[in-house]
């Protein structure tokens, strides 16, 4: 562990991947790492990329990554993609899009399964995050799995959310109709040289005018073309006046308590819930519990209840 965390900390790209590796299978070589890197994180852009399946999510980031080097400035990507139900791999793992920049020693591209994680994210891309900070990398892109509406999970994650949308979908504007827009704080529209891309712009800015915004950043609509670059030197800018915008205004601070508090809850409910797992396997109190509940002499919320107590000591 000790020579994984020097050569991490050296830039190491082999390094990089084996924590990586380690933080995503979890359990105590994780925790470990995690402590020993924990200083060196908390130095990075976080942008969030999302938005439905076939809006041109990678394409996006392939062109994004290319922005960012010419700004001079390490980028890593964690690309969240579904698991296999068979190997609880990333199913999307090889991301031939982004290819042309794996000669570039100052970008590192990663797949993650989300592993049934619910919002988008993997539970490990708190820790995969803190892994490439300590590397080095000053921009970290996270691409989420592209579930639709419940692509929330983001938002709590990165400190600029852009979300993507394409012309004439019926399910991007379905989205605008049911809140998700709320998560943005910067909107494109890619494969705007397709029909209807001037009307959808139009539909976003317009409810975005209808919008209730916590504070006085007005999220930009970009058009885009991501496979021929052209709009995204607009997407880097706007995602740079983001940036300042969060530093200047103490909302970066903000956000990112928030995050620490999401984390936190989240792996406080991972942890009861393994404590849960192996209590009903081996605990002659929380086995009495379930024995009421099956026999119908105990109701479920009661029994929780009783759980709480039995695991906790708490009423």
């Amino acid at each position: 562990m000790e020579t994984i965390t020097k050569d991490l900390l050296s830039g190491n790209r082999r390094a990089l991947a084996r924590a990586l590796s380690i933080v995503e299978d979890g359990g105590p070589d994780a925790t470990e790492l995690v402590r020993k890197l924990f200083s060196h994180a908390g130095r990075a852009h976080l942008i969030g990329i999302t938005g439905s399946p076939g809006v041109g999510k990678s394409t996006l980031v392939d062109a994004l990554i290319a922005a960012v080097r010419r700004s001079g400035l390490r980028v890593g990507v964690l690309a969240v993609d579904p698991s296999s139900p068979f190997t609880g791999g990333a199913i999307l793992g090889d991301r031939i899009r982004m290819q042309e920049h794996t000669m570039d020693k100052d970008v590192f591209i990663r797949s993650m399964a989300n592993r049934g994680h619910a919002g988008g994210c993997a539970l490990a891309t708190y820790d995969a995050v803190r892994m490439m900070e300590a590397s080095g990398y000053d921009v970290v892109i996270i691409e989420t799995v592209g579930v639709g509406q419940s692509e929330l999970a983001i938002a709590e994650t990165a400190d600029t959310t852009i979300l993507v949308l394409m012309p004439s979908s019926g399910d991007d504007i379905q989205a605008i109709k049911s809140g998700i827009m709320e998560i943005g704080d910067i909107f494109v529209v890619n494969k705007s040289d397709l029909p209807g891309a001037d009307k959808t712009a139009s539909e976003i800015m317009a409810s975005l005018e209808l919008s209730n915004f916590k504070s006085d950043w007005r999220p930009p609509v970009v058009s885009a073309v991501s496979e021929t670059g052209q709009g995204i030197d607009k997407v880097w800018e706007a995602v740079q006046k983001h940036k300042l915008f969060l530093e200047s205004s103490g909302q970066l601070l903000d956000r990112r308590k928030h995050k620490v508090q999401t984390e936190l809850t989240e792996l406080v409910a991972a942890i009861a819930r393994e404590n849960l797992r192996t209590s009903l396997a081996d605990s002659p109190g929380v086995n009495a519990v379930l024995s009421k509940v099956l026999s119908h002499s105990l109701d479920p919320h009661t029994a929780a209840e009783k759980l709480i107590e039995e695991l906790f000591g708490k009423k």
